[in-house]
């Protein structure tokens, strides 16, 4: 969530920026301010009335010390007076502050300077690529057709248990997600970061403070009878132990990692690009979150991205970097790179990880802060994929399939204990 200074200082910015995103009510930046400004008139009349009751409190104890009765009560009936019109302008305060709320609620974040105008992923900056590619040529299947070959993966299975998008893993598919997963928890925490294991659902507080609430409610399961919320992403849990706290300057940074079972609804996701692995409704993720001083996030930015490259290149993967354009960039972040990993049987690019610059955005809603030389300001907030599983698994089976079988690459297959499907 942006702040009404901020708003209010850097309107031209502001405005500029949410063009690059098409953001269709730029007028909700003027209603923000014009809000704020009957918020503080209300807040001055009310803190001057109180101010004065105080006072007048002060000197109807003089008043009775000294015998003046008369003069007392006649101060007593003012302050009677003084009460009830405050506490109507305190009902008026609730009233504009939710306003106000609401209003900065659905305003998204203000592009970094580097992120480009657009209007979708057709938009976006491809600046790096690892490696030429093209399909394997004829013969190559795709991923679903490989787990149904060697036993990996049961979509109909889940779709007799829950429905489709929650996919069965047996045998070496099961194995291959495990390692996986234990693969890239411990590439993280051998970069510096703590591992966390959090809860797997949140409550509102929770779903606001990281910003999938309101804007992707619809795309989150909620238990109604317990007023919570399956996760999307351990982003939400891990960033959420910060919420209402007040961090000292050498706490800084704080590096997480966490592994969860992420759930999304994806409503409206059918056709053929969403087949197999390529868009689930349950699925596995290890996530990187940190807690930076706002004149480091950019560089420590530019290191997430270098990192989940040498993730990427110890699975042997051909992969490339995007940098997303305003369009294409998610409501609470600044700035964001994508990677995809190049599908060889389906001949396309699968995304596989985002990492995310959120400056502020995240840390107000949160009331993250840091003290440092006396002076209290936010941090900023970053995360990243560390990774998703089910376009990697997609595509290392994809990839490496051979008239043997599916070869692993050398550090997957020491993790999984094998070298080889058949």
């Amino acid at each position: 969530m942006l702040q009404v200074n901020f708003l209010r200082e850097n309107k031209e910015r502001v405005l500029e920026g949410l063009q690059k995103r098409q953001f269709k009510n730029p007028e909700l930046v003027d209603e923000a301010i014009v809000t704020d400004e009957e918020r503080k008139k209300i807040q001055f009349e009310l803190d001057s009335q109180l101010s004065e009751i105080n006072k007048i409190s002060k000197e109807i104890g003089i008043l009775m010390k000294e015998g003046k009765k008369e003069e007392a009560e006649a101060s007593k009936s003012k302050t009677a007076q003084y009460k009830e019109s405050s506490a109507e302008l305190k009902s008026q305060l609730e009233v504009i502050e939710k306003k106000l709320l609401d209003i900065l609620y659905q305003i998204p974040n203000v592009p970094y300077e580097l992120v480009k105008a657009g209007v979708s992923a057709d938009d976006n900056e491809i600046i790096y690529q690892s490696h030429d590619v093209e399909g394997l040529g004829e013969g190559a299947i795709p991923h679903w057709e490989l787990a149904k070959k060697y036993n990996l993966i049961d979509f109909e299975l889940g779709v007799k248990i829950a429905g489709a998008g929650f996919p069965v893993y047996f045998g070496k598919g099961a194995r291959l997600q495990r390692a996986l997963v234990q693969y890239f928890l411990d590439k993280n925490v051998d970069a510096g970061y703590l591992e966390v294991n959090p809860p797997h659902v949140v409550n509102e507080a929770s779903g606001y403070g990281t910003g999938q609430l309101p804007d992707k409610e619809g795309q989150m399961y909620y238990i109604n009878a317990d007023e919570l919320y399956l996760i999307p992403t351990a982003e939400v849990p891990v960033t959420n132990l910060y919420r209402d706290v007040l961090l000292d300057e050498k706490d800084l940074p704080i590096k997480n990692t966490a592994f969860s079972q992420c759930y999304r609804r994806e409503a409206g996701s059918y056709g053929a690009h969403v087949r197999g692995l390529n868009r689930l409704h349950q699925f596995e993720k290890v996530e990187i979150v940190r807690l930076e001083k706002p004149e480091n996030s950019y560089a420590v930015l530019e290191e997430m991205v270098e990192h989940i490259k040498e993730i990427l290149t110890d699975l042997e993967l051909p992969y490339r970097v995007l940098r997303l354009c305003g369009g294409d960039t998610g409501f609470a972040s600044a700035m964001t790179y994508d990677f995809e990993v190049w599908s060889a049987a389906q001949e396309k690019w699968l995304e596989v990880s985002s990492v995310s610059n959120f400056e502020t955005f995240q840390a107000n809603r949160l009331k993250c802060r840091y003290k440092a030389d006396g002076k209290t300001q936010l941090v900023h907030t970053l995360n990243g994929s560390a990774m998703a599983l089910p376009r990697i698994m997609a595509a290392l089976l994809e990839n490496n399939q051979t008239e043997e079988g599916i070869k692993l690459p050398k550090k997957i297959a020491e993790y999984a204990r094998f070298e080889l499907i058949n």
